[in-house]
């Protein structure tokens, strides 16, 4: 699998709306290819989270091939990275692995005291989770916040999700643990430097 170098991957700003279109029709076509679920989002929201810069966009010249955005909770108490999308041409050259870290590294400076989380039904993403430092947990670990399992309605699982009054679904939840990491590192390193 080679790295595709060509593609620049930035923090998304008001002039990368004109690609919320395009980026809703990747997330719809992935989901129709897999035949798993996926939230659906407008391109009005997909607009709002790129002027807030709470979003990242892959762009091969002119053209969007990758993109992530940031969600919070409960006043930025947890914190998602939701809609990885990465265009059919550009899949198995690790660009969904750049973006995913991209969207991270943002997350965790715009968030730094946040618990990083994320449910998916794709073993790819699963995978780059835990490349990243991720670990599944149940749901009782994730938000309870109302609004973040409505944006869940319109995934075709959804049912399976409502009949189990949000413990459970086809989704596997997972949470970042590298910061969790890097301040017990820190913590014993300066307890060592005593």
């Amino acid at each position: 699998m080679s790295e595709i170098v060509n593609v620049k991957i930035v923090i998304a700003d008001i002039q990368h709306t004109v690609y919320a279109e395009d980026i809703c029709t990747m997330i719809v076509e992935a989901a129709k290819l897999r035949g798993t679920g996926i939230a659906k989002r407008t391109p009005e929201y997909i607009k709002a989270k790129i002027s807030d810069g709470k979003a990242v966009i892959a762009l091969d010249g002119e053209n969007v091939v990758g993109f992530c955005y940031i969600e919070t909770w409960e006043h930025g108490k947890f914190v998602a990275n939701s809609g990885l999308i990465v265009h059919p041409d550009y899949r198995g050259h690790k660009l969904a692995v750049r973006i995913k870290k991209k969207i991270l590294d943002l997350s965790n400076l715009l968030y730094p005291n946040a618990k990083v989380f994320g449910i998916t039904t794709s073993n790819a993403v699963l995978n780059i989770n835990f490349k990243l430092g991720y670990k599944p947990v149940t749901f009782s670990e994730l938000t309870t916040d109302p609004s973040f399992w409505k944006g869940c309605q319109g995934c075709v699982n959804y049912d399976i999700l409502q009949r189990t009054d949000q413990k459970m679904c086809l989704c596997t939840g997972m949470v970042y643990e590298g910061n969790k990491i890097k301040n017990e590192q820190k913590s014993a390193s300066e307890s060592a430097k005593k």
